[in-house]
């Protein structure tokens, strides 16, 4: 077992172990409907505190080859699916949180330093295939493949953050793009690759490296739906057992919809709601109204007018397609909403193609920032100044 080839299901069993675990095993029985086919490159993008980083410790206790995770399942959903024993544990996986690469490269480049600590990893398994004079990891797992016909699932966590922590870096982004295309597409070694973010991969600019991937964001999730928060029967099962308004409970944290499940819910804070007895903002201990107010204070085609709007109840008209899935790009009011979409701020109606504000405890982040900005407040859904 180790920290980037095959780390083992401790992830996963620790989640099960906490006092509040709902059950999204049967994501796993989606990802194997994936394994090597066209479909395999799959981008999940949600917002902080909606289990991103959750579900990969789930993907790697059930595929990473070495540990034995069958019974930290057992009474779960994926045990009673028809692939549930024909995966467990048959991959090697290689899981990559960006977010670390990028903290701990410091001066290196994060490429450079993320191909020399995993290729460590890999010599320590396969260090007869791996020539001392291999400094690729893409090269390295070439090599690897062709003599054992073994293929790797690569989970990848905080894939954007580059994008997101380095936005004025151009050249910096183009090469981890470059990187992650070398390494990924058209690769004979790679079964599945699952990555995560806050934001899409489709437009970078010109750059559009990571074509392969299928997208699923909060403006489709398609598949993945069931599986980007809490639905409304997790929630209701959850208000039963600790005793929780369940009414109350929804004008706090649900306003999330999709095509199927209308009524998804922020998963953090209802865990933290349920925890600690109380429906309250916690949604502030994970990000900072100060984020908030510094897109709103854009003001793009009068994007401030359309925030009071939301505020009162209302909804806004939004063109999603033109934003640039970066944190810098931004054109028009359109690309603004979107970027609020995708970070959670805003619910979006993909049938009517409209923003809104979701719900109660995303009210009270809206109303912070819109008084620093001194502009128009709401009050039990009644606009003031």
């Amino acid at each position: 077992m180790g920290i980037y080839l095959n780390p083992g299901n401790r992830g996963f069993w620790q989640s099960i172990r906490s006092e509040i675990y709902v059950d999204k095993t049967g994501l796993i029985a989606k990802t194997n409907q994936y394994l090597n086919t066209e479909q395999q490159y799959i981008c999940v993008s949600r917002p902080r505190r909606f289990g991103k980083s959750m579900a990969l410790k789930m993907l790697a206790a059930y595929y990473s080859r070495g540990c034995d995770s069958a019974d930290l399942f057992k009474g779960f959903r994926i045990e009673k699916e028809a692939t549930f024993r024909e995966y467990l544990n048959r991959y090697d996986v290689i899981f990559l949180n960006m977010q670390q690469f990028l903290i701990r490269a410091r001066e290196e480049d994060v490429s450079e330093y993320l191909e020399r600590v995993v290729l460590a990893e890999l010599r320590e398994s396969y260090g007869d295939l791996i020539s001392e004079r291999t400094t690729g990891l893409a090269e390295a797992l070439e090599r690897i493949y062709v003599n054992t016909d073994k293929q790797f699932i690569f989970l990848i966590d905080e894939w954007d953050c580059v994008m997101r922590e380095r936005q004025e870096s151009e050249d910096l982004q183009k090469q981890y793009l470059d990187f992650l295309r070398n390494l990924l597409k058209d690769q004979p070694y790679v079964a599945l690759a699952y990555i995560t973010g806050i934001l899409p991969v489709k437009k970078y600019g010109v750059h559009s490296a990571l074509n392969m991937f299928t997208e699923y964001s909060m403006t489709d999730q398609f598949d993945f739906e069931e599986y980007t928060g809490f639905t409304e029967g997790e929630v209701e099962a959850l208000c039963e057992r600790y005793g929780m308004d369940f009414t109350e409970m929804g004008s706090w944290y649900d306003g999330y919809r999709f095509t199927r499940f209308r009524h998804i819910y922020n998963p953090k804070s209802v865990v933290e709601a349920v925890r600690r007895g109380k429906c309250a903002n916690y949604w502030t201990s994970t990000e900072t109204y100060d984020a908030l107010k510094t897109y709103i204070d854009m003001d793009h085609d009068g994007l401030k007018a359309d925030i009071v709007q939301m505020l009162g109840g209302e909804r806004v008209k939004v063109n999603t397609l033109s934003f640039q899935n970066d944190m810098r790009s931004f054109r028009i009011k359109d690309d603004v909403l979107t970027l609020l979409i995708h970070i959670g701020y805003l619910g979006y109606d993909a049938e009517t193609k409209e923003a809104f504000i979701p719900n109660k405890e995303i009210i009270g982040e809206f109303e912070n920032a819109m008084s620093v900005s001194g502009l128009p407040t709401t009050v039990q859904g009644r606009i003031t100044s």
